[in-house]
């Protein structure tokens, strides 16, 4: 499912997509930040079988545990700025953070926040949903990518009041049969958490800036209707209830994108505000504000692990 449009001036108005469940049985373990649980290597590198578990359960890990490869503070945010202790855990918190899925399909999904080694790849998928969204020719992903990429190393500058989340895909193979491990990126998806997280020049209708806000979610096209939208969102909720005090979530819906919208339905969200009409004289699609009331964290666990029965319509929402 392509990207929805989006302003460059410090917004990209993002992605509504893909999104629906896996039925697989599953579980979650989930610590606070100050916890120290064991926490696997967060850098995605070989061998990924260490990366992914063989199991078909659902595992959320957050350690303030130290590893052996480059990390946040190892490789510090180009910010300039002070940061105080309480945001030293919060970047801590958000390096080790991450959730396994085994998708119906059989293959794994890992989530995770994105590292600047891997900005480049997030930039590639990021405008060529953008062009796809906005129905342009192929000639115009390199402009788009020049701009996504300033604007990628702006909003990773502002962590930890706002992170870009990346979802990798490994398919489900046969060793014995001397099948390639397939692993690939499959997605992003932005939060911020705060004001100072907020983007400057949001789209319209205007979230507030005080609240948690979801944009730019986007799953690559070759891996659409396997739910890893969903699974997007689901995260972006999970670290959400970690990160901000404040329940009301934000994100945007354009009108014409009806599977996107049956699916935010579906996870609770209702439409707060939409934009006049006026709004198409600007050459812009009229899009719904939507918000949701977060659970307590407990009820997120259970949320983030319910599946539908309705695999099909779930479905047609990655279209």
């Amino acid at each position: 499912m392509a990207a929805t449009p989006f302003s460059l001036s410090s917004s990209i108005d993002h992605h509504h997509h893909h999104h629906h469940s896996l039925q697989a049985h599953r579980t979650l373990r989930h610590q606070p930040p100050h916890s120290k649980t064991h926490i696997i290597n967060p850098i995605f590198t070989h061998p990924f079988p260490k990366i992914f578990p063989k199991s078909t359960h659902l595992i959320l890990t957050c350690s303030s545990h130290s590893s052996s490869s480059p990390t946040l503070q190892e490789n510090p945010l180009p910010t300039g700025k002070f940061l105080s202790n309480d945001d030293l855990e919060k970047l801590k918190f958000l390096e080790n953070f991450k959730i396994f899925h085994k998708l119906p399909s059989g293959s794994m999904l890992l989530i995770r926040v994105m590292q600047e080694q891997e900005m480049d790849m997030t930039v590639e998928l990021l405008a060529e949903s953008f062009a796809e969204s906005m129905v342009l020719p192929k000639a115009y992903v390199k402009l788009l990518g020049f701009l996504v990429k300033q604007y990628l190393v702006e909003r990773r500058a502002l962590m930890p009041h706002a992170v870009t989340l990346i979802a990798f895909h490994r398919r489900d193979t046969d060793e014995e049969k001397g099948e390639m491990e397939d692993i690939q990126l499959a997605g992003t998806v932005e939060v911020s958490f705060d004001k100072l997280g907020a983007n400057l020049s949001p789209p319209s209708p205007t979230p507030p800036k005080n609240a948690p806000y979801i944009c730019n979610m986007t799953v690559k096209k070759s891996l659409r209707r396997q739910g890893i939208g969903w699974h997007l969102l689901k995260a972006s909720e999970e670290l959400i209830s970690q990160m901000s005090l404040v329940r009301e979530v934000y994100l945007h819906c354009r009108m014409i994108d009806s599977a996107p919208f049956h699916m935010y339905s579906k996870a609770g969200y209702t439409i707060f505000k939409t934009d006049s009409i006026l709004i198409l004289l600007t050459l812009q699609r009229r899009k719904h504000l939507m918000c949701k009331q977060l659970p307590p964290p407990s009820n997120i666990v259970s949320e983030t692990n319910m599946s539908y029965d309705d695999d099909k319509n779930l479905a047609q929402m990655d279209a």
